[in-house]
């Protein structure tokens, strides 16, 4: 986390000079404009796309339906998941993750009852992470730069892709992980403590980011016991969140092992790691998909997260991921994983740059290269007119949810479940019949969980053969319902 900064003692400003006061003034204006700025954006992003059909039932709506549970002062219990994945209908997502933070969004549903409520509280939780980004960046660089290097996570690639994957338990991670940093190297122990310990409530397997930060106070003499504590409570934690708590809320433990290549279980695998030390670099080339994801969270930093101790904070999380043999959406550079790590990695990067003590404006050429990467990912969608506008398959979409009445049980497809969520009880449409009276269907693009488009055409068929009938058709997409 480099070294303790101790802010220097105030001068009288010269004559024409920015008293430090004002400039402080200035700076929270700023700061407070930026952090307005990148929460409109984030949240104008994932609206249109909510507006536009690109968001998914699952996983948004499972969030939303937990929320939404929260908010009526009940366990999370998140339908679509537990029926779709065989839990059952009063199925808790804390036994998917172990993730109570999400509670801290239950008010927000008293105001708006709806998905959208969960992407914007998101947009707001990524945006917040500049001021500490910000913070920790000015005492290496200099205010300017540190400017830099808060836009460069604000455009970051891992940010952009977690906005368009809908919303995850990765919005509180970013400001949560920046205020640890930030704080400690403050020297404001307290409360870098406590931003730690709530992010032990974000997700079971948070611990490896507070076990990776343990390991860099390992480094630095004289606070390796701090270090060492870190580490044995963020292993710990991740224990107990993942081995016990999952299934004490009626998860399967083993349902997220993905890890077979190395062993059955944590203790094989441990063993197998002893004896065959080679296994570790052969499982994080193969797919060598995970090689370019690691070289993407690096490359657009310019390589200087690698120049500072701070990166190995990132190490556990990023081995849980890099390691498994299964779930392969873990190592892509899509979807929300990766922003798990972004901030932090930002903060290595000034910190890298800041050891090299050479006065080349490194948190510029951050941020260039950040706005050099923008249209190969998630916000390049910015530029697609059919964002804005509502193609015929759109609007073909909104007039099937529209033929759905209100409380009633739904099966839909993928894609049409957030239009639906906050006003009737949603199910996937999947392989499997579930005997929803109503059921929204797509016969024209293949939609998850179906392997082929092929599969969902005999769903339809099949459904028309058990006695549903067919009330709208249009675009592909079909409403029937079973009296």
């Amino acid at each position: 986390m480099g070294e303790a900064v101790v802010e220097q003692a105030v001068e009288r400003p010269a004559a024409g000079a920015v008293a430090p006061a004002e400039r402080t003034r200035r700076d929270g204006w700023i700061l407070a404009g930026l952090v307005a700025l990148a929460a409109l954006v984030y949240a104008a992003f994932s609206l249109l796309r909510l507006r536009a059909f690109r968001a998914s039932t699952y996983d948004l709506v499972i969030f939303d339906q937990a929320v939404r549970s929260y908010s009526g002062l009940g366990a999370p219990v998140a339908m679509v998941k537990g029926v779709h994945n065989g839990f059952g209908p009063d199925f808790s997502i804390l036994g998917d993750h172990f993730s109570p933070l999400l509670a801290l969004l239950a008010p927000l549903y008293w105001i708006h009852d709806g998905p959208g409520t969960l992407l914007v509280a998101q947009a707001v939780l990524f945006a917040l992470a500049i001021v500490p980004v910000w913070r920790f960046a000015r005492r290496r660089l200099g205010r300017g730069q540190a400017y830099c290097a808060a836009g460069a996570y604000a455009l970051s690639w891992p940010v952009a892709e977690a906005l368009a994957f809908d919303f995850h338990e990765v919005a509180f991670v970013p400001l949560l992980t920046a205020l640890a940093v930030e704080r400690y190297d403050a020297g404001r122990r307290g409360r870098a403590a406590a931003a730690a310990a709530v992010l032990l409530l974000a997700k079971e397997d948070a611990g490896l980011l507070l076990a990776g930060l343990g390991m860099v106070l390992l480094t630095r003499r004289g606070e390796r016991w701090i270090g060492a504590g870190c580490v044995a409570v963020g292993v710990v934690a991740t224990w107990v969140s993942s081995r016990v708590l999952i299934a004490v809320f009626g998860g399967d433990n083993a349902y997220y092992w993905a890890y077979g290549r190395l062993g059955d279980d944590m203790g094989d695998a441990a063993l197998h790691v002893l004896t065959h030390p080679w296994a570790v670099p052969a499982a994080l080339a193969s797919p060598p998909v995970k090689l370019v994801t690691m070289g993407l969270l690096v490359l657009p930093l310019l390589l200087l997260p690698l120049r500072s101790p701070l990166a190995l904070a990132a190490v556990p999380m990023l081995a849980e991921r890099m390691l498994a043999d299964e779930f392969p959406n873990w190592w892509e550079p899509k979807y929300h994983y990766n922003a798990f790590l972004i901030a932090l990695l930002v903060m290595a990067a000034v910190d890298g740059a800041h050891r090299l003590r050479r006065s080349w404006a490194p948190a510029a050429w951050l941020l260039a290269a950040a706005v050099g990467v923008l249209p190969f990912f998630a916000f390049r969608g910015f530029a697609d007119p059919d964002l804005y506008r509502l193609d015929e398959r759109a609007r073909a979409a909104s007039a099937a949810v529209a033929v759905v009445p209100d409380g009633v049980l739904v099966e839909t497809v993928n894609n049409l479940g957030p239009a639906l969520s906050g006003r009737a009880d949603v199910l996937l449409w999947d392989r499997e019949a579930r005997r929803a009276p109503w059921v929204v269907a797509d016969t024209a693009r293949r939609s998850f969980p179906f392997a082929s488009l092929g599969e969902q055409r005999e769903r339809v068929d099949e459904l028309i053969g058990d006695g549903y009938r067919q009330v709208f058709a249009r675009s592909g997409y079909v409403v029937l319902t079973k009296d």
